[in-house]
C-alpha cells in the first residue's frame, strides 16, 4: 500500500490473478505435449515390436515352405 496506494491495490489483484493463470494454462499445455510425445514414442515401439513379430513369423514362412520344395 506505501508504493502503490489503495486505489491500485485490486487492479494489481487482477493482475497478479491473470498472470497465474496464464502459467497454469502454460504448465499444462507443457505437460499435454510431453504427454502426447510420450504416448508417440510408445506407439512406435509397439508398433516397431509388431513388425520384428511379424518379420520373424514370414521368416519362419519362407523357411517352411522352401525345405517342403
Amino acid at each position: 500500500m506505501l508504493f502503490f496506494g489503495a486505489d491500485s491495490i485490486p487492479e494489481i489483484a487482477r493482475s497478479l490473478g491473470r498472470g497465474l493463470y496464464e502459467i497454469r494454462r502454460a504448465t499444462q499445455e507443457i505437460k499435454n505435449e510431453i504427454t502426447r510425445s510420450a504416448e508417440e514414442v510408445i506407439e512406435k515401439e509397439k508398433l516397431s515390436d509388431t513388425t520384428k513379430e511379424i518379420e520373424k513369423v514370414k521368416q519362419e514362412i519362407e523357411g517352411t515352405i522352401s525345405r517342403k520344395r
